[in-house]
């Protein structure tokens, strides 16, 4: 189908659904002709007086590129917590980054946890309800803590956690194991949603339950109707503890649309509200307009590239220090991100804990670079490096060329091999040995402490089997320093009751980690929104990556 052809497929779409919702009044035309005369008897009485045609529900119309790959809250670990988080809610909600509190109470009214972080005590919100009428109660959230923590899609933010009890109606008691900042676990993007204890049951009795697009939460919205791959139709929930005021979207009607320019014509043209994103050279288009509100936003993602540190040169750490002074990051940034983008200070992105500005950088330096060969033994390089990226990453490969042709101003030389992300993924995992020399991807944490998942998953070496990547699934440069290791472990250990002093080893711990170089530390990215004026109400939540948009915080602009 054209692209013409596809955009009046859509308008068609959206004026069925919009009339199976209630149309709203027609827009102010000429009066109608009157008709001729007619030999009709004239009316002894006036006609009785007609109500006006109701008012429609007030829709919000967006196209997303955010697909669904399962509908089960506890399984969700993809692009579909940009819906689950209007229908599902957690303990509480990390606010943005600069928010005056850190934290907004949603199913948890208030907290406290014990002098050595070891147990948190959650009293929870009162009358609340589930979409299928169960009431959210202690017992709710055991089960649903639980069920996550036993085979959630990121289950693993749960390790620290021993157990969790429900003491009275409304009061919950977790017990961890070591001290870690609960709030920013139970806040979590994932595995962290508070799910009907009724639904709980029905998909452990059928591994299907889920899978018709089906939702138990306690959120604003609910899910109305779903058409796999095209169309979500979110309502609201009635019964929502927050209340509703006049003018709230009462539904949210999202068109599944992956091509970014079709987006973008469907956005121009008034047909959706809003998009996920228009294509990168569109953006200043929008800029430019004064009908829309932009902005470029800091988010969770970074790049990084690992070097296999068990292979000669790389096992030198002058080698991978000259690597990374000939890295052109001002370019990568510009040419593969759209200048979308700020410069790394290690593996932890700008914003989230424990980012510290007092990490050092490399910069772009080709004679320091040839220097520090030359000090290796390496003077005029002579050796060569195998780069692999993810095939479906067109970042990647955008900037991939510009590490090979800086390298070959060192006398190095790089040849470049494009692989699907799962291939290149099992190149790594099979023998370090016969490895690719630079691994390229794009990371972000699971929930907003890149202590815990940023330093851990990436770096944490294993002193037994420093190959082993089983150790933390993401030991992509098979690094292992026990100085590091001993650095993150206190981190992490003081997190849950001195978040100061933890910040202070972390930061301690990315500097010994960009000193030793076991990879490049690239870009932050940014991401680019792009608003109407007619709706209002918009807050850019970095802590929660795939939800663009909360719709409860919208309104139509008055």
């Amino acid at each position: 189908m054209n692209r013409k052809l596809f955009v009046l497929s859509l308008l068609l779409v959206f004026s069925l659904i919009l009339a199976a919702c209630g149309s709203p009044a027609p827009a102010a035309t000429d009066a109608p002709e009157v008709p001729a005369a007619t030999d009709a008897p004239a009316a002894t009485e006036a006609p009785a007086a007609t109500e006006a045609p109701a008012a429609g529900p007030v829709v919000l119309k967006y196209a997303s590129s955010a697909n669904i790959t399962t509908w089960d809250p506890i399984a969700s670990f993809s692009t579909e917590a940009a819906y689950m988080a209007n229908m599902y809610e957690q303990l509480l909600r990390v606010n943005a980054p600069g928010s005056a509190e850190l934290f907004t109470p949603l199913l948890a009214e208030s907290w406290e946890k014990s002098e050595d972080g070891l147990v948190w005590t959650f009293h929870l919100r009162e009358g609340v309800k589930f979409h299928d009428g169960e009431p959210m109660n202690a017992e709710a959230v055991k089960k649903s803590i639980e069920a996550a923590k036993d085979h959630a899609g990121a289950s693993f933010i749960w390790l620290p956690l021993d157990t969790v009890e429900a003491t009275d109606e409304l009061t919950v008691v977790f017990t961890l194991k070591w001290a870690q900042p609960l709030e920013l676990i139970v806040g979590s993007e994932y595995a962290a949603y508070i799910v009907s204890p009724k639904a709980l049951d029905a998909a452990a009795a059928d591994e299907n339950y889920w899978s018709a697009g089906v939702e138990a939460g306690t959120g604003p919205y609910m899910l109305e109707s779903y058409t796999a791959d095209q169309e979500i139709v979110l309502t609201q929930n009635p019964e929502y503890w927050g209340g509703w005021e006049e003018g709230q979207y009462e539904k949210v009607l999202v068109t599944i649309v992956p091509e970014a320019t079709t987006r973008q014509q469907l956005l121009e043209g008034g047909e959706v509200d809003l998009v996920t994103s228009v294509p990168a050279d569109a953006f200043a288009t929008f800029e430019a307009n004064s009908d829309y509100t932009t902005s470029l936003e800091p988010a969770l993602f970074n790049y990084t590239a690992f070097f296999n540190t068990l292979k000669a040169p790389l096992d030198d750490p002058k080698v991978r220090q000259a690597l990374s002074y000939a890295i052109p990051y001002e370019d990568i940034i510009a040419i593969g991100a759209n200048g979308r983008g700020t410069q790394s200070r290690g593996p932890v992105p700008a914003g989230v804990f424990p980012y510290s500005d007092d990490v050092p950088q490399y910069n772009y330096d080709i004679e320091k670079a040839k220097s520090l060969l030359a000090e290796a033994g390496h003077e005029g390089g002579g050796f060569s490096l195998k780069l692999t990226y993810a095939s479906e990453n067109s970042t990647e490969e955008t900037f991939a060329p510009l590490i090979k042709d800086s390298f070959a101003q060192i006398g190095v030389d790089v040849t470049i091999e494009a692989l699907e992300f799962t291939q290149q993924w099992e190149l790594a995992k099979t023998d370090p040995a016969t490895a690719q020399d630079i691994f390229l991807l794009l990371y972000w944490p699971t929930y907003s402490d890149a202590g815990a998942d940023n330093m851990w998953s990436m770096f944490y070496g294993n002193p037994e089997n420093p190959g082993n990547l089983n150790a933390t699934k993401f030991n992509l440069s098979y690094w292992m320093n026990e100085d590091y290791n001993a650095l993150v472990d206190e981190a992490g250990g003081l997190s849950g009751t001195d978040l100061d002093a933890s910040l202070a080893k972390y930061t301690e711990a990315q500097t010994l980690l960009v000193d030793q170089a076991p990879a490049a530390f690239l870009f932050d990215t940014m991401v680019a929104f792009v608003v109407p004026n007619h709706v209002e109400g918009f807050k850019y939540n970095l802590n929660y990556p795939d939800v663009r948009f909360w719709f409860y915080d919208l309104r139509p602009a008055k």
